[in-house]
């Protein structure tokens, strides 16, 4: 029988050792960065092997070059053993995410939900990305036409379930024209 695969999100991406004493800058990738200080645990993956459980003896959050988080890691007490943690990902289970309040949704839920007009009989297409350009994200969908990017309004997704990937919308008469640019 085969050990379970590790499922896990990404917190962190190690830069660099800081320091003489196996200490390690790592480039924060988290909404939640005030949650890292307070882990004890966490798995490195190097995208070669199974990610791996690690030890945290230590983590505080520095100002220094735009916000970073510093590591240090049972076991790693030197520069030449946090060297070889360069570009590990410090990753948690997925179950350890922070749980979202109604209605706040993770990128990753929505991406490849397939999107619906309220009064349509088959779908529109599939969320292929989100995009951030300022204000309201737009989620990009793939259709039989090319891309359509719709806001992540409630008053356009009127329906969201995650759990069936499934977006309902209303769309407002020339969007889908506005997308043709």
């Amino acid at each position: 029988m085969r050990p379970e695969t590790f499922t896990g999100i990404t917190l962190a991406r190690i830069l660099r050792p800081r320091g003489l004493r196996g200490e390690l800058a790592a480039e924060i990738l988290t909404d939640f960065p005030e949650r890292l200080p307070s882990l004890r645990e966490v798995w490195l993956a190097d995208g070669r092997s199974e990610p791996r459980r690690t030890k945290v003896k230590r983590c505080w959050l520095s100002t220094s070059r735009g916000g970073q988080a510093i590591f240090h890691f049972d076991g790693v007490e030197n520069v030449e053993a946090a060297e070889r943690l360069r570009g590990c990902e410090v990753q948690i289970p997925l179950e350890q995410r922070t749980k979202l309040e109604p209605g706040d949704y993770y990128v990753g839920e929505l991406i490849g939900c397939e999107v619906w007009e309220s009064d349509a009989a088959t779908a529109m297409g599939t969320v292929r990305d989100v995009e951030f350009p300022g204000g309201v994200p737009l989620l990009a969908i793939d259709t039989s036409e090319g891309e359509v990017l719709v806001p992540l309004a409630a008053e356009f997704c009127i329906r969201i379930d995650v759990n069936t990937k499934r977006i309902d919308v209303a769309l407002p008469d020339g969007l889908r024209d506005l997308n043709r640019g």
